[in-house]
């Protein structure tokens, strides 16, 4: 992504900030990725880009400890990704950036509804995740989020759309 200023053509280093602390928090240091996530959240704002903002809350989603906050975030990224899907584009092309975004999206609330004992919400994200990943490539991205929409559909006895059968018994 690129950014006007004053003329010139200057990177985006909000990604690569972003990245930067996802590297932390995957290394386990969950409390300080947290706290740099939200310190950039507040410098970017309600009203930020909405890549920015989708792209962060996906990821303040999942340092979270509460799966009530953990699926606000989820949601606060949603409401963003489809803001830049109604404007059609951003700078960096974010339309077609978030179109690979929201398999995971849909899984990560999915996720968050089936915490909370909201079955019947679980189930239609995953329906949603689960048509959203057309757009998947097939890559280690795509196939790991393949994997996790299938490993959700065996937890919530959801198969893909066709006939649930029970898992087979012990002999």
């Amino acid at each position: 992504m690129v950014v006007e200023r004053q003329g010139h053509a200057v990177p985006d280093a909000v990604p690569t900030r972003i990245g930067q602390v996802v590297m932390l928090h995957h290394a386990g240091d969950r409390e300080e990725a947290r706290q740099r996530l939200l310190d950039l959240w507040a410098e970017i704002g309600e009203h930020g880009d909405p890549l920015h903002r989708c792209t962060l809350a996906h990821y303040l989603a999942d340092t979270q400890d509460d799966p009530a906050d953990e699926l606000a975030w989820d949601l606060r990224a949603l409401t963003a990704a489809e803001e830049i899907t109604a404007a059609g584009t951003t700078a960096g092309g974010g339309a077609l950036a978030v179109r690979a975004f929201y398999p995971s999206l849909h899984l990560n609330l999915a996720a968050d509804y089936d915490r909370l004992g909201h079955h019947d919400a679980a189930r239609a994200h995953l329906r949603r995740a689960r048509g959203a990943a057309a757009a998947l490539s097939d890559d280690p991205y795509g196939e790991g989020v393949r994997a996790a929409i299938s490993r959700l559909e065996s937890r919530l006895g959801e198969d893909g759309g066709g006939k649930w059968t029970p898992p087979r018994q012990r002999p």
